[in-house]
């Protein structure tokens, strides 16, 4: 994954509850996966989804993509890295998880946009909190 701006990685522990009949990671999960990825890397640009609505916007995830290559099983531990690799008209987040040995089992990414929240209408260029936030300059 290249030029992001910011990049966080987290260590999660695949729970029993994760896994399918098989003792494979159910591929819904692998969201839960990610948002635990991007509120960490959210705080880390001091953006947090308290401090998102407490700057009058709220981002709704409006797409998503994953490849799944190979599977995780019960109890394995795994790396999730999310970087932000857009940010000026919506924030696209990349997601890379990795189990132990380091293999990339899994890539994805997520679309958000911003929503004034008084008002429920969608902003078709990222408000300049985010920009701020990222330490890039708005228009």
């Amino acid at each position: 994954m290249n030029n992001n701006l910011h990049a966080v990685e987290v260590t999660i522990t695949v729970s029993f509850h994760d896994c399918d009949p098989m003792g494979v990671v159910w591929h819904g999960h692998y969201f839960r996966f990610f948002e635990q990825a991007r509120e960490a890397l959210l705080r880390q640009v001091g953006y947090s989804y308290a401090e998102m609505a407490a700057s009058g916007y709220v981002w709704p995830v409006v797409d998503t993509h994953v490849k799944y290559r190979q599977p995780l099983r019960c109890e394995e531990v795994i790396r999730v890295c999310a970087r932000i690799t857009e940010y000026e008209n919506r924030l696209r987040i990349d997601y890379e998880v990795r189990n132990a040995a380091g293999q990339v089992t899994t890539r994805a990414h997520t679309l958000q946009v911003a929503v004034r929240q008084q008002t429920q209408e969608i902003c078709f260029v990222s408000p300049d909190v985010l920009l701020e936030k990222l330490g890039v300059k708005g228009c």
